[in-house]
């Protein structure tokens, strides 16, 4: 197995080991767990959501504004040809 591999290997079984430890530690029930969990996950994707719709209006005015340029653009070249 390569070094990346050996690594990479150790790196998620110690990640498995420890959520079983914070499970089996956890001062919570699993009902309370889950419940948390669960509302975590709720604002996560609440703010996914949010960083989609920030990231799509960005786009959209990054377009705009190219569009705006590309016809600046074009207006001078013509305003330049008939120059010549």
């Amino acid at each position: 197995m390569k070094p990346a591999g050996s690594f990479i290997t150790g790196l998620l079984a110690g990640a498995a080991i420890g959520g079983i430890i914070a499970l089996l530690y956890a001062p919570k029930s699993g009902k309370e767990t889950r419940e948390e969990l669960k509302h975590k996950l709720e604002d996560l994707e609440k703010e996914f959501e949010t960083l989609k719709d920030k990231a799509s209006r960005k786009t959209d005015n990054i377009k705009k504004d190219l569009a705006d340029k590309l016809s600046d653009l074009q207006r001078e070249i013509e305003h330049l040809s008939g120059s010549i």
